[in-house]
């Protein structure tokens, strides 16, 4: 792929744009925590368009630059450890010789949202010294479904879009 370093930096400029336009979404679930992730649209279709190293690099910079621009220490901690389990989790689904063809976009992305909020669900936990608040698993296993096939659906029709683009 061509100009690695112009995508890169397009890919982080669109993640960067849908963190702050979901900072202006006002939708409540009255659940604290749970938003649409609008920036791993961009996280999971450069899983399927870069070398994942680079997919790793755009997911912690993205998460760095968020997190000093619209939010603090916390939301870096928790979204980083949320990102990468979900990363990890996307990239042995997509591309792991055993799953590699059993897992569609939608799919990879709804397990990346589950790993996202257990990721943030453990941070957590270590962060109050308690295992109690594994109650809350059930409402974000539902939320990190409902997002991830939202977030995936996406994915795949931007996909479909950008067959000729790389």
């Amino acid at each position: 792929m061509k100009g690695r370093a112009a995508y890169f930096g397009v890919f982080t400029a669109l993640a960067l744009i849908f963190s702050y336009v979901e900072t202006l979404i006002p939708i409540s679930f009255g659940i604290p925590g749970v938003k649409l992730g609008l920036a791993n649209l961009v996280i999971v279709i450069a899983l399927y368009k870069m070398k994942l190293g680079e997919v790793y690099l755009l997911s912690v910079v993205r998460v760095l630059l968020s997190g000093f621009i619209f939010g603090n220490y916390f939301s870096i901690l928790y979204s980083l450890a949320g990102g990468l389990l979900s990363l990890t989790a996307m990239a042995l689904l997509s591309r792991g010789k055993r799953w590699k063809k059993s897992f569609s976009v939608t799919g990879v992305s709804i397990a990346g949202g589950v790993f996202h909020n257990i990721g943030q669900l453990l941070i957590a936990m270590a962060v109050v010294e308690t295992f109690h608040a594994a109650y809350y698993i059930p409402v974000l296993l539902v939320s990190g479904v409902v997002t991830g096939f939202l977030i995936g659906i996406t994915a795949g029709e931007v996909l479909k879009r950008l067959i000729n683009v790389f």
